[in-house]
């Protein structure tokens, strides 16, 4: 038996110790990302002002589809149940064509995300825009990093609350247009901001631009990087799209390390020193608050407005660009393995340079060829795929469609000259924005003849049907089969119906039911 003493004492500790654990929710640092100026800014300028104008004007746009259809180019018809885009229209039944596009943008964004990262994030992505929207007005009022510190950390004047309340009220007044162009997607836009203002609107309407305004600003304003990092599900999928030959914004410490702020004096004792003069300037432009130089992370939307910061720097010290550029892995590596000799050493920023101070021949550079690999040229036969087969179906589709129900109670009627009667509910579709004369034809079942309830018409094989534009029409049918005609329980027979000015048509095979034969 062991005294306690001597049981052996091992060093660890649970990763969820009471001593050692982290709070679920740590309060916001709250981030004053610096104005960049470079390419890569300009760049996401130009995103932004395309991707506002595109959501703000576009339920502005007219597309004349005559009178009996509305003029909107890009409406959403919840009412009558209608999708119209341009000279597209899309009805319920074909909500697949909705499917398909977003199959299509599902695909899309692996292929921009195995190619060039998280480029969608850093540019195109609606949180980042009106972030950098918001941003825009936070700047003007507050000013820039310097400016915005330390009025945060400064006491409450009247200089500030003006400022701080001009600034919240702005963004207010973005997040009320934003939902408010949103609900102009779902009603011609002039009559429904006439509505909205005269208080006549649908109480969805006030509700819509109400949620979608407090959604707005607190998303955009407030919570900011917080919904990139903690709401966002992408950062934790992306790691699966990318591999070796992923584009993403690398810093490349086989040139920047060892950093130092006192280069001529390291230099002086002998000793190696990167291009990375530690000026912070990559944090300080950075809107998600994160250090490029601690790697790659999931926080990182690749913007690359660390890019821009960091050029600027080496064009100040005469240092050539690119020591935070878009790298890929394989690239980084292949350089890594040269400026640690294989891997014998430390970073020696002098091993990736000759003696006359210029890169090595032997250092990777990307090449556009890189990104074309065979993932790429999947992901890129399967978005093309998946488009011409959706454009194929939208050029042959039909607009013009039949459906037919019997009658289930009585299946049939005998009458007095011992013919057979049989009823049909016969649905008319007309797929278009025009007034159709439709011709409704019997096919097969010689001798049969048919009649329309509420057409007072004689009894025939073929009836001229008016269809109203984007309509479905409703016809009680009846089909009558004198009894020498009657060959079996059930006999198939067709209903056609053909529009002769667009030379459409349709048919429908139906069943018409006798009284079982006697044998």
């Amino acid at each position: 038996m062991l005294d306690q003493t001597q049981v052996e004492r091992l060093e660890a500790e649970a990763v969820n110790s009471a001593k050692v654990r982290q709070p679920m929710y740590a309060a916001r640092k709250k981030i004053f990302p610096k104005r960049a100026s470079g390419s890569f800014r300009q760049f996401k300028w130009l995103v932004m002002a395309v991707t506002l104008g595109i959501y703000y004007l576009t339920p502005w746009l007219r597309w004349d589809r005559g009178p009996f259809a509305p003029d909107q180019a890009v409406l959403l018809d919840v009412a009558n149940r209608r999708f119209y885009f341009f000279f597209i229209e899309i009805w319920p039944q074909e909500f697949y064509y909705v499917a398909g596009l977003l199959v299509m943008a599902g695909v899309g964004l692996f292929l921009i995300t195995s190619t060039v990262g998280r480029a969608w994030c850093g540019y195109t992505c609606p949180q980042t825009v009106w972030v950098d929207l918001f941003l825009v007005v936070e700047r003007a009022i507050e000013g820039d990093r310097n400016a915005r510190i330390k009025l945060d950390a400064g006491p409450w004047t009247p200089r500030k609350l003006v400022l701080r309340v001009s600034k919240h009220a702005i963004w207010l007044v973005i997040g009320a247009l934003t939902g408010g162009a949103w609900i102009f997607y779902f009603a011609d836009a002039p009559t429904l901001l006439g509505e909205l203002f005269t208080g006549t609107a649908a109480p969805v309407a006030y509700i819509t631009v109400a949620v979608l305004t407090a959604t707005t600003y607190t998303f955009g304003g407030l919570m900011r990087e917080q919904v990139c990092t903690y709401m966002c599900p992408w950062p934790r999928i992306q790691a699966a799209m990318l591999d070796e030959s992923s584009l993403t914004v690398t810093y490349n410490d086989w040139r920047g390390e060892p950093r130092s702020r006192h280069a001529k004096k390291v230099q002086a004792a002998g000793q190696p020193v990167g291009d990375c003069v530690d000026c912070n300037a990559c944090v300080a432009v950075c809107p998600m608050g994160i250090d490029i130089r601690d790697g790659q992370q999931l926080e990182c939307i690749t913007c690359a407005l660390c890019i821009d910061a960091c050029d600027g720097v080496m064009d100040k010290l005469g240092k050539e660009r690119g020591l935070i550029s878009y790298a890929t892995l394989s690239d980084y590596n292949a350089n890594m393995m040269l400026a640690t000799a294989g891997g014998a050493s430390s970073v020696n920023p002098a091993l990736v340079r000759t003696d006359d101070g210029l890169f090595s021949d032997r250092l990777a550079h990307f090449h556009i060829r890189k990104i074309f690999r065979p993932r790429t040229y999947v992901y890129m036969a399967m978005w093309s795929l998946i488009g011409l087969g959706l454009l194929f179906s939208l050029l042959t589709r039909d607009r013009l469609e039949i459906n037919v129900l019997h009658d289930r109670n009585p299946q049939f009627v005998t009458l007095s000259d011992g013919s057979i009667r049989n009823g049909y509910t016969v649905k008319l579709l007309n797929m278009i924005p025009e007034p159709r004369t439709i011709i409704v034809t019997l096919g097969g079942l010689p001798g049969a003849e048919m009649s329309i309830v509420g057409v007072d018409l004689p009894a025939d094989r073929s009836f001229a049907v008016q269809v109203e534009p984007d309509r479905l029409k409703m016809l009680k049918v009846f089909v009558r089969l004198p009894a020498d005609q009657i060959n079996r329980e059930a006999q198939t027979f067709t209903f056609r119906v053909e529009d002769k000015v667009s030379f459409e048509s349709n048919e429908y095979t139906a069943t018409f039911n006798a009284p079982e034969i006697a044998r």
